[in-house]
């Protein structure tokens, strides 16, 4: 069975998170797939950053919601490194990509990229919101989405039936062997996320994930070791 190890937000234990910088040294790597996080600036470009604001990652205060791109590429998202917009992403590196997005209006823009672009077996998009993966699945015939949960209920595996998912990506510190099975027993793959330590990785494997999110490029050279 393959196991996929995704680079989140690039390799952001190592690099600026969401920046070019990781995403290619997440390719150099051997990742088998990049994950990064979309907002939409005020002028309706696909930014790349996790958090609404730029506070965290950025020199800058604010919202993203509430500058153009323009404004997002004047800060410094650590090491000299700009806000991309996920073309550039696309343009830089050629690893599939994972993308997250944060509401239904993302989904819609993202929709338009990926339908422009032929997208849909490069891309595999996912959110925390069963209805921003329900849209993108409707608007892009064939695209893989990926239904996200940091604490969830019983019933996560039929939400993500239900949504169109094709993967479950849940905590790790949370995940337990029955949802897995239930998973796996309705055709779904299951992924496991932050995994960072070697202890987690064991844990995935034991498990018998699909595959791994991490922030750390040697969690890529170990996984292929780890029974």
């Amino acid at each position: 069975m393959t196991f996929l190890t995704i680079g989140h937000r690039g390799v952001m234990g190592v690099e600026p998170e969401n920046t070019l910088r990781s995403f290619a040294h997440a390719e150099q790597a051997g990742m088998d797939a990049v994950e990064l996080d979309l907002h939409l600036s005020k002028d309706g470009a696909l930014a790349v950053m996790h958090d609404a604001a730029v506070d965290r990652t950025t020199d800058g205060r604010g919202l993203i919601a509430e500058k153009t791109m323009a404004e997002l590429r004047e800060l410094d998202a650590g090491q000299g490194e700009r806000v991309p917009v996920f073309e550039e992403v696309l343009d830089a590196v050629g690893s599939p990509v994972q993308a997250e997005i944060k509401d239904v209006a993302a989904a819609r823009a993202l929709a338009e990229v990926m339908l422009r672009r032929d997208l849909a077996g490069r891309v595999e998009v996912s959110s925390f919101h069963d209805e921003a993966v329900a849209e993108i699945a409707q608007l892009v015939p064939g695209v893989r989405t990926v239904l996200i949960a940091s604490r969830w209920e019983s019933d996560v595996v039929d939400r993500a039936k239900e949504a169109g998912a094709a993967t479950l990506a849940l905590n790790i510190r949370r995940l337990t062997l029955d949802v897995v099975e239930q998973a796996h027993a309705e055709g779904l793959k299951v992924i496991g996320w932050v995994v960072n330590t070697q202890d987690h990785l064991r844990l995935a494997r034991a498990l018998g994930l699909d595959g791994a999110t991490t922030d750390y490029p040697e969690i890529r050279r170990a996984g292929r070791f780890t029974a």
